[in-house]
């Protein structure tokens, strides 16, 4: 039994506890489905956890809860990740912006040059 901010601060989720808590509180973790807006809220064994992780929302199921925030492999043995594989077809994939040679901004070569034949220094 812990606190959920622990717990994800310890599994390693969120840099800091104070970050954990403020998304919790937030209401943005569901602990077995239901929304948990308490950081206080107490997670055991076999729960399973739902929330953003950065572009993705993460499932996870406790294992175990932690005694200390200590090394990720250490962090890893604390949840099972059920999170689905993420798809990435290639119309999701975004290239880079291409522009022609000569539009959009100056190069500094280009601005001296300028600045040359307008007599600017």
């Amino acid at each position: 039994m812990q606190r959920i901010d622990k717990f994800l601060w310890f599994a390693r989720f969120f840099k800091s506890r104070t970050l954990a808590a403020s998304v919790v509180t937030d209401g943005r973790v569901r602990i077995n489905g239901a929304r948990c807006e308490k950081a206080s809220a107490i997670v055991r064994a076999g729960d399973v956890l739902t929330f953003p992780a950065g572009s993705l929302v993460r499932v996870i199921k406790v294992l175990r809860g932690g005694e200390r925030r200590g090394p990720a492999s250490e962090a890893q043995t604390l949840y099972e990740d059920m999170t689905p594989p993420r798809e990435i077809g290639p119309e999701k994939v975004v290239a880079p912006a291409k522009r022609e040679r000569g539009t959009g901004r100056p190069t500094k070569k280009e601005r001296r040059a300028t600045d040359a034949l307008t007599g600017d220094d």
